[in-house]
């Protein structure tokens, strides 16, 4: 005989726990499966430990997907203020870094901590270890199987996640779910990953492997971030980079500009003003890294020469280099560094306000298994939150 649920959730992370609570204090009798040791394994790593878990200025227009309007009701919904309302009552101190990101003073443990006393309050069952082998249509909802044994629930909720990160044990579950149910999922890739580079340029430039710059970086496209691009000895990284990969197409070109705050020109005509006899490598050295002006002058081959000896034209060459420095990257670091996976359960098959499947009642998906993703900075954990509120509020006895 099936143990019986009103819902089952699986995937306990951070839209997993929290849909579970709320539909657990609705009072619902809830199961929470995981395949893991630990719930919340994104959340504990994420933000450096202190998970960046919303962003003061979330807005749908900062969501990639095929239908662009889906995230608006959920969004609308359940906001950042209502999450930090939930933090704050639960006594967890906050700041914020730059471009509104808010993270733990502390440590990202405390969000998974008042993720499962939520849960308690609403007496969910969680039970970790438990991998589902299968899932039966039945005619008061779903049968799944476990090899403890055989659930029931009239309602099913899938937070499985996307392929990001394999490491903290990832899967494809939550898309062939979605498959066996006749359910189109949009072919899914890494987003928010850092690029790699073709061998000449890498080698080019591996001296400056932990070297950050800000820069303004744009996608073909047209989509443009400014925030620090990092060297790595695999290629480029550091926000800017993980922000324009979600916009980045392979065999595409990047466009960075590495002197987004100065006007150059004008920086050059004061030094020329000030030091006419300064070489043009120690005067970039006021503006950039040195190590990044020594491989600029094997990469460009700044003029060896004083301030007062650059033609107009060198000036020109010079500055066009640094601010229109074309890259064609080799591709992307791929699932085992990426924040994010694009791509997922086809939104044309879920209702924005309840995500529930159109095809299947009681089916639902929350959190990074659907085709929405959002820029770095807490966006990602928005989704989660409002997205399982949205479902949380649909879910019935």
């Amino acid at each position: 005989m099936a143990e019986k649920f009103d819902v089952v959730v699986i995937g306990a992370g951070a839209a997993g726990m929290f849909c579970a609570a709320l539909a657990g204090q609705s009072g619902l009798r809830v199961l929470l499966l995981d395949n893991g040791k630990r719930p919340g394994r994104k959340i504990l790593m994420s933000g450096g430990g202190r998970c960046n878990f919303t962003n003061l200025y979330i807005e749908p227009a900062a969501y990639l997907s095929q239908n662009p309007h889906f995230c608006k009701s959920a969004l609308a919904r359940y906001t950042q203020w209502d999450f930090i309302d939930l933090m704050q009552r639960h006594g967890i101190a906050w700041h914020e870094k730059t471009l509104g990101q808010l993270f733990c003073d502390d440590s990202a443990q405390q969000v998974v901590d008042m993720l499962l006393n939520e849960c308690r309050a609403g007496q969910v069952t969680l039970r970790l270890r438990s991998e589902v082998s299968g899932i039966a249509r039945a005619d008061e909802g779903f049968v799944l199987n476990l090899p403890q044994g055989d659930i029931s629930a009239a309602q099913l909720v899938i937070a499985s996640g996307g392929l990001s990160m394999p490491g903290l044990g990832a899967t494809p579950f939550g898309y062939k779910v979605a498959q066996q149910f006749g359910l189109p999922v949009v072919p899914t890739r890494a987003a928010l990953v850092p690029f790699t580079l073709h061998k000449p340029l890498l080698e080019q430039i591996s001296q400056l492997s932990g070297v950050a710059v800000p820069a303004l970086v744009s996608a073909e496209n047209g989509t443009v971030f400014r925030e620090n691009l990092l060297f790595t000895h695999r290629g480029m990284s550091g926000p800017s980079m993980l922000q324009i990969s979600s916009y980045w197409h392979s065999g595409e070109y990047l466009t960075i500009n590495l002197l987004p705050d100065i006007d150059p020109l004008a920086f050059l005509a004061e030094e020329l003003n000030a030091h006419p006899n300064q070489s043009l490598k120690n005067t970039l050295s006021k503006i950039l890294p040195r190590r990044f002006v020594e491989c600029w002058h094997l990469l460009h081959g700044i003029p060896e020469c004083t301030l007062k000896q650059l033609t107009p034209r060198q000036q020109q060459e010079w500055v066009l280099a640094l601010q229109q420095w074309r890259v064609q990257p080799n591709g992307t670091e791929g699932y085992r560094t990426a924040e994010v996976t694009q791509g997922g359960v086809d939104t044309r098959y879920l209702s924005s306000k309840t995500m529930e499947s159109s095809q299947v009642p009681g089916l639902y998906f929350i959190g990074e298994v659907v085709d929405v993703i959002g820029w770095l900075g807490g966006y990602n954990f928005q989704w989660a939150w409002s997205s399982a509120w949205a479902c949380a509020q649909a879910l019935r006895v």
